[in-house]
């Protein structure tokens, strides 16, 4: 007699996309909160409150809060780079390689305001910890990246002979991130006009020219 096959029992499991888009909405949680509570006074609890569940429940997602904040500035970095790599090989000239870095600059301030709230305040601090030593390196690289440009610029004659490199770059940091304290994702302004406003302050000026 032939012998019957026995059925095969295929586990259930929870789709991969889904698993995977519950973890994104967890770390833009522990986004805000970080960001807006800092990372020092945030607990787990705290995210876990925030996100409608159970302290033991988050731990299934994430070890810690110090992988949940790696992974967010990780996350927020890569995206930056790859955004500046891209600007960086077109090999634009300096005026055009600066506007260029500036618009990915308030991009990515769209797509990870709260990242880069969390970068403004705590990454000087993080940068100690061994855990966050690729904060130190990327603020090294975004330097050199910067100065390079202004630096091409003046020899170009595109910049002005007598403009301070580092302190322009100073300024041109510091004003443009200050923005994720200020802006929101989908409010009367696209990142793309916000770059525009801003370098045409920046490059132009706001007197009326006589």
């Amino acid at each position: 007699m032939p012998t019957k096959k026995k059925p095969q029992v295929t586990a259930v499991k929870k789709p991969a996309a889904a698993a995977q888009a519950r973890r994104r909405e967890l770390l833009d949680t522990a986004a805000e909160v970080f960001a807006e509570q800092g990372y020092n006074a945030t607990t787990v609890r705290k995210i876990a409150d925030h996100a409608g569940m159970l302290a033991g429940s988050l731990y299934y997602h994430f070890d810690s809060k110090e992988s949940m904040l790696e992974e967010i500035l990780r996350g927020f970095l890569d995206e930056l780079w790859d955004g500046y790599d891209t600007v960086l090989g077109a090999e634009l000239g300096p005026r055009e390689t600066l506007e260029a870095l500036v618009t990915e600059s308030f991009r990515e301030i769209d797509r990870h305001r709260a990242a880069v709230a969390i970068y403004q305040k705590e990454s000087r601090q993080l940068a100690a910890q061994e855990r966050f030593t690729f904060l130190a390196a990327s603020q090294r690289k975004f330097e050199t990246a910067w100065l390079s440009t202004l630096e091409r610029g003046v020899a170009a004659r595109v910049f002005r002979a007598d403009l301070d490199v580092r302190l322009t770059y100073r300024f041109v940091r510091d004003t443009v991130w200050v923005a994720a304290s200020w802006y929101r994702p989908g409010g009367q302004h696209s990142p793309e006009e916000i770059a525009r406003q801003y370098l045409s302050m920046v490059l132009d000026g706001i007197a009326v020219r006589t």
